[in-house]
């Protein structure tokens, strides 16, 4: 059930208390909270088990360690449930560049890196049919050495979605960059299964992460469909 705040909620996001903040179409209300179901796919396990670690690592590090993480996470901004910027701590910081990190076969850092930023990718051309999930990139970056690209495609949608974006769970591992072409039919079909013509859209959402920072660039989002 929804309940529209009074002004004296104009600015309230996240969670509490069994409610959650949200906005649609401009229009900010109150829902009751949702937990989600106790069912995880092995990829959610598999992001579970290294936040899990990264929050056990977190603890073990050197009061020095966690003021450098909190002076780093000074300079930087997360976004609310709402999308409006806010600040975000220095667990925070550590636990998110480290997850790509860790994620693309590093380790984790105790002190924090000297962050360079990552551009986004360039549009990607896409094409998908019964024997073959093409994606090439039609522009490379200057440097790619320390460059992975991640992935992450919807289950098929039916021609009546139009966004399912949110949707997009990451198929395959990190990816080094390549200007060839690279066919995501296996590694999209471990996770989906097959497209086939009563849902034959998937939405796509892909990135760089550092592997030796941890920073994520701007996603590139597109749309492709069966033949």
């Amino acid at each position: 059930m929804k309940y529209v705040p009074s002004i004296a909620f104009d600015e309230m996001s996240g969670s509490a208390k069994g409610v959650t903040a949200a906005k649609s179409r401009g229009r900010k209300y109150i829902r009751n909270r949702g937990y989600g179901g106790g069912v995880r796919t092995s990829a959610q396990a598999a992001v579970k088990s290294v936040f899990k670690q990264l929050t056990q690592s977190w603890k073990n590090l050197t009061n020095a360690q966690i003021l450098a993480w909190n002076a780093l996470a000074q300079t930087q901004a997360g976004k609310s449930v709402l999308g409006t910027a806010s600040k975000i701590t220095g667990a925070n910081l550590y636990t998110r560049l480290n997850y790509w990190i860790v994620q693309t076969g590093g380790a984790a850092l105790a002190t924090p890196p000297t962050l360079v930023g990552v551009d986004a990718p360039a549009e990607a051309d896409l094409d998908l049919s019964a024997d073959a999930f093409n994606f090439q990139l039609t522009d490379m970056p200057e440097n790619v050495a320390d460059l992975r690209l991640i992935i992450q495609a919807s289950a098929p949608q039916s021609n009546g979605i139009s966004r399912a974006y949110s949707k997009a769970v990451q198929i395959g591992a990190a990816r080094e960059v390549v200007d060839a072409m690279i066919n995501l039919k296996d590694d999209y079909e471990a996770v989906h299964g097959a497209v086939t013509e009563a849902a034959p859209k998937v939405f796509l959402k892909y990135f760089y992460v550092n592997t030796k920072t941890g920073e994520k660039s701007g996603e590139m989002l597109a749309t492709v469909k069966l033949g």
